[in-house]
């Protein structure tokens, strides 16, 4: 099993591992993500996260990391040819990864699953479906074949959240898929960012629902407690106006349903995170000045957001998580890094680690 290293700042943003061939980059992978799993794997516990895009060398590589980490990589595709094409990439340890042939995969419970899926609505889908490597990784993780999956390397958005709603579903106690993202900025603190790619204008419940889920999924991933602000334009009244009305109607909720969650709005990005700013125009506050969770009132301003903290203040964006399914099924960029497959491979994993901070009010 791979070991964290020893000799490491506690301020480096990420642990280079050793590199699989010479003409690939380093792989980076988070140090937090990376001792999150080890210690919860302490007891023994080895999920198996399936990696759906096995013709992808980016995946046979990402594999090979999550297998040196201690993790159990699934990959679907043809046995013979993820083993030549581990080999040629100086991807060690590949022989000893599990590899399910598709078609095995239809014919058994997963396929099974799908069926049962498209029985009422999708029927006229249910062939594509079943030679779909996203739909059978979804098929997978909820049939207990594997605790979770990675899908979407070289897959729209759309594909990834149409296989699990269909075939995982969502978990009972929500009533929404979401997302959300795990932001590492320049100085090492986290922060989750939700709602960021899903839900473009949600209303008052919809964004209860986000916050609600963004904490458990924040509270997955790091360990910390969650303490959400809910974001506007306004910070404490200082200004009135329907779409204000709205996040105090979803803070109204939260309060009700999740009473255990530290939560406050409406606050202005400033108050939210800034000391003296939360001091001066939010003083009563118990959130501002120190959120950890950042609610934004719509996907404008969450897509944006991250993109601005990214771009311009160097945050490193690990996501689209998505939140609120009944197992954990993450979402690629069809430009992810290896690098980037790792951490979000981490990160799936943590969320089957931890199916109480995923599934139960944080606090």
């Amino acid at each position: 099993m791979l070991k964290a290293p020893a000799a490491r700042s506690q301020t480096d943003p990420v642990t280079a591992l050793p590199k699989p061939d010479p003409d690939e980059v380093e792989v980076e992978i988070d140090p937090m993500l990376l001792e999150r799993v080890l210690d919860l794997c302490g007891n023994g516990t080895r999920p198996a996260v399936v990696l759906a895009e096995s013709h992808d060398d980016r995946i046979i590589r990402a594999a090979g990391v999550l297998s040196e980490a201690g993790l159990r990589p699934v990959l679907i595709g043809d046995r013979n040819d993820v083993l030549r094409r581990g080999e040629r990439l100086g991807v060690a340890g590949v022989d000893e990864w599990r590899v399910d042939d598709p078609a095995e995969l239809a014919a058994g419970a997963p396929g099974a699953r799908i069926r049962r899926s498209t029985a009422s609505k999708h029927r006229h889908l249910t062939e594509k479906w079943l030679t779909d490597p996203i739909f059978l990784a979804a098929a997978a993780v909820a049939e207990g074949a594997a605790d979770a999956a990675v899908a979407g390397a070289d897959r729209p958005t759309a594909d990834v959240i149409r296989a699990g709603l269909a075939i995982v579903g969502l978990a009972a106690d929500s009533t929404v898929l979401s997302s959300s993202f795990l932001m590492k900025l320049t100085d090492g603190r986290y922060l989750g960012f939700g709602d960021c790619a899903v839900i473009p204008v949600p209303d008052d419940e919809q964004l209860a629902a986000i916050a609600i889920a963004t904490a458990r999924t924040f509270a997955a991933i790091t360990g910390a407690s969650p303490s959400v602000a809910m974001l506007s334009f306004s910070t404490a009244g200082s200004a009135q106006h329907t779409d204000i009305d709205r996040v105090r109607l979803a803070i109204q909720r939260i309060r009700s349903t999740c009473p255990e969650l530290d939560v406050d709005g409406e606050l202005q990005f400033d108050a939210a995170i800034v000391e003296s700013v939360a001091k001066a125009k939010a003083p009563d506050s118990a959130v501002a000045g120190h959120a950890n969770v950042l609610v934004f009132p719509n996907l404008a301003a969450g897509n944006i957001g991250y993109k601005i903290a990214e771009r311009l203040a160097g945050a490193h964006a690990f996501g689209p998580l998505l939140q609120g399914l009944a197992a954990p099924i993450n979402d690629l960029s069809r430009g992810a890094s290896v690098s980037d497959i790792v951490n979000v491979g981490l990160i799936t994993c943590l969320q089957a680690l931890t199916p109480a901070a995923a599934t139960q009010p944080p606090g």
